[in-house]
């Protein structure tokens, strides 16, 4: 046998001895994968390191094939396992290699082994948690070393004293969730998922890892930039009340240098600052070390976010001390593979890139929180992010834990220390991030109790950041931002002194694409279209409608949604990440919005603020009744609106009942607009056709349920000349209430 043919069978045993090394795991019974589940290997899932911002060079990722069993809730500890899952991918997911629910009647039940580091004098061995959903009971070598409650926190246990001398050690997780039918933080899991609610995550979802830290060791930093005054606060929380020293570098360079003792603040000025924002993402590297010799490394970013008046007295948010539009998608997090888990961190990574493509400065990350990775890529990469907290709904008890309009839901002491402390969790565990700027406590109702306490308590436990107060449906007056959600709108509350008006959701534009769905049929959308051409032209209509409430003081927008989840398909993206809309196109629409914002001119009023005067008649007029020299001397003489049961009963001031109206309205310019914008804002149910001067400004059908704002045709505009001028409306009813009254708007261009 010559060299070169030993060397291939060396090379062919080499490569099936590594091929058998390879744990045997395969997706369960999958509906849909992205294209990043061919990357999850078996034997180190997820191997990036898990805390980005308090990181030490020792650790190891426990991240694996271990083996699981489900049994009843009265079982001890297996005999026999029932096979092995892929930790951290949820049981009921494709990725954990398992597929199966759970359910609050039974108890997941995990065992893998795992070598002692080798540890120098005093160490200890920190077992650390990134979630599990949702109560976890953690044994080490038999002894139990921690019991935690929440599904969406990190948590610790020292199992030093666990330890054997020689040999693997055991770990053993106990699991319950109690799902939908418990009175726990828990979004928008279900035990039989369907319509906005998906299929149930129970157990570990995070990265699972063990870090040896020294007796003396840094358990935490909470880090604030002060903006306003060039410096950073650090207060570092350790084991031992000794002088800690922090370098703050820019680039590897050491610009700033600090030292404090204990948990007082340490507070270091930080020269020429360079702010985060989403545009330049800059980011300051910390060491932080102690006296006794442990060391962490961390970042932070400079930035302030604050509510505050632009030049025209409108109440705005205000990033770095200036004023900024703030736009992005409702971000559920969910994966078609992994549910609550990205298979890899690529994947988690995409999610921002992409948001970002698309011309999009923020998210909301709705009713969940995510691993600590996905923050620091929005930190890295800059996307503002408004963080929910997992709602709370319990199945037969809605009546007790959703609220309506006019009282809070009723909760229990536990139910509200669950959430109190799960709240305080979450804020506690992502407030070292730069990105995140809104906190929003309460999402629609859901859960929604002793609202005006909670925001306050969020509000004052983290003064840094906005609160929004809720997001959409039940508002109490309280909170940083009034949050309207409309579908598929747009739409806002009046600008108001004290708080700012948002758009929280909106939109929900549909298209299922074949061959990218968790279902082939039965998806739905807000409103479906056919055809991406179809649904881009829509989108690019409701962003046109979006523009002039931004002039009016609109002060951020939120789209629904990032990607399809199960059967929804009102994402910009498929189920498994594909785009729906060219991300680039996007982004050219959405860039007008991060401009200073056009001013508003009133053409013609509306009925808003008070009743305005219009000829109309329920009789079917001669023709041309549009036209601007049209004698309408012989209609009758009322007032704006006119209809019944109007959606907002304040309007009506004219009854209207009839099949039909025509309206019609004079008004004076004192120079012809030209080829500036205009727009019509107008509350109409049902279709109406509009005209200036007898030019077709609008067709509108269907029904609104508040003043939309839509724009001029352009020779409409044209038509309009100085001195005096018609706008003229036929409205047809045909079910259900009627309304009618329209004004007219121009849209003239900020002030450079």
């Amino acid at each position: 046998m010559g060299r070169r043919a030993g060397a291939f069978f060396i090379l062919v045993a080499l490569v099936r001895a590594a091929a058998a090394a390879e744990p045997v795991w395969a997706p369960a019974q999958p509906r849909l994968l992205t294209p990043w589940a061919k990357d999850v290997s078996p034997a180190a899932p997820l191997p990036e390191h898990p805390r980005p911002q308090l990181v030490r060079d020792r650790w190891t990722n426990l991240n694996g094939l271990w083996d699981y069993a489900i049994t009843g809730l009265d079982a001890r500890l297996p005999e026999v396992w029932d096979g092995k899952i892929l930790v951290p991918f949820a049981v009921e997911s494709a990725l954990s290699g398992v597929g199966k629910q759970v359910g609050p009647q039974s108890a997941l039940w995990y065992r893998t082994t795992f070598e002692r580091p080798k540890a120098a004098a005093g160490e200890r061995l920190l077992l650390h948690f990134g979630a599990v959903d949702w109560q976890a009971e953690v044994w080490v070598n038999g002894v139990r070393v921690a019991v935690h409650r929440g599904g969406y926190d990190p948590f610790s246990c020292d199992v030093t004293a666990a330890l054997t001398e020689g040999g693997r050690q055991t770990l053993v997780v106990r699991v319950w969730d109690p799902s939908d039918f418990g009175g726990q933080p828990r979004g928008k899991q279900k035990s039989d998922p369907g319509g906005i609610f998906y299929t149930p995550v129970t157990g570990i979802w995070q990265t699972v890892w063990l870090e040896p830290v020294p007796r003396a060791h840094i358990r935490g930093l909470k880090i604030t930039p002060r903006f306003a005054d060039s410096a950073v606060e650090i207060v570092v929380d350790a084991e031992a009340d000794e002088e800690v020293s922090i370098d703050v570098r820019d680039g590897g360079r050491v610009v700033a240098q600090g030292k404090g003792r204990g948990a007082a603040p340490v507070v270091i000025k930080v020269p020429d600052v360079k702010p985060w924002s989403p545009d330049t993402p800059h980011l300051y590297d910390l060491a932080v070390r102690l006296a006794s010799g442990d060391a962490v490394a961390s970042y932070f970013g400079m930035r302030s976010i604050e509510l505050r008046k632009d030049e025209a007295g409108i109440q705005r948010m205000f990033l770095n001390g200036r004023p900024l539009f703030q736009m992005g998608p409702l971000d559920q997090g969910w994966w078609p593979d992994g549910l609550y888990t990205a298979p890899t961190d690529e994947a988690l990574k995409f999610d921002i890139e992409i948001t970002k493509k698309m011309g999009f400065n923020m998210a909301r990350k709705h009713v969940k929180s995510e691993p600590a990775r996905w923050y620091h890529w929005c930190d890295r990469l800059g996307l503002l992010v408004w963080q929910d907290m997992p709602s709370v709904l319990v199945r037969g008890k809605r009546h007790n834990v959703r609220a309506s309009q006019a009282e809070d839901a009723e909760f229990t002491a536990q139910e509200r220390l669950g959430f109190h402390e799960e709240l305080k969790a979450m804020i506690d565990a992502r407030y070292n991030s730069p990105c995140i700027v809104v906190w929003v406590p309460f999402n629609e109702g859901w859960g929604q109790h002793d609202t005006n306490a909670v925001l306050a308590w969020t509000k004052d436990y983290d003064p840094t950041r906005l609160v929004d107060g809720p997001s959409g449906w039940a508002d109490r007056g309280a909170g940083d931002l009034k949050d309207m959600h409309v579908y598929p709108g747009p739409g806002m509350f009046p600008v108001m002194p004290e708080r700012a008006s948002v758009l929280g959701e909106y939109g929900g534009l549909g298209l299922a694409v074949p061959g990218h769905l968790w279902q082939g049929d039965k998806n739905w959308g807000y409103v479906s279209f056919k055809t991406k051409e179809e649904l881009a032209d829509n989108y690019r209509q409701l962003l046109d409608k979006l523009s002039p409430l931004v002039a009016k003081g609109l002060a951020a927008a939120v789209y629904t949604q990032t990607t399809d989840v199960e059967v929804e398909v009102n994402g910009l993206l498929t189920y498994d990440r594909v785009p729906k809309l060219d991300p680039a196109q996007l982004a050219a629409w959405h860039a007008p919005f991060y401009r200073p914002p056009p001013r508003v001119k009133t053409l013609v009023p509306t009925a808003e603020e008070a009743g305005q005067p219009w000829r109309y008649t329920l009789e079917k007029p001669a023709a041309g009744w549009e036209q601007a020299e049209f004698d309408a001397a012989s209609w009758r003489e009322g007032t704006a609106g006119f209809g019944a049961a109007i959606p907002r009963a304040a309007l009506l001031r004219t009854p209207w009942s009839t099949a039909e109206i025509w309206v019609r309205r004079e008004f004076t310019l004192d120079a012809p607009p030209g080829d500036a914008a205009l727009l019509l804002a107008v509350f109409h149910d049902e279709d109406a056709e509009v005209y200036l001067n007898g030019v077709k400004a609008a067709d509108l059908p269907g029904f609104t349920t508040d003043y939309a704002h839509v724009p001029v045709a352009a020779e409409a505009g044209r038509a309009l000349r100085k001195g005096r001028n018609v706008i003229a409306i036929h409205c047809r009813q045909t079910d259900g209430g009627q309304c009618l009254d329209a004004g007219l708007l121009q849209l003239e261009p900020a002030q450079p």
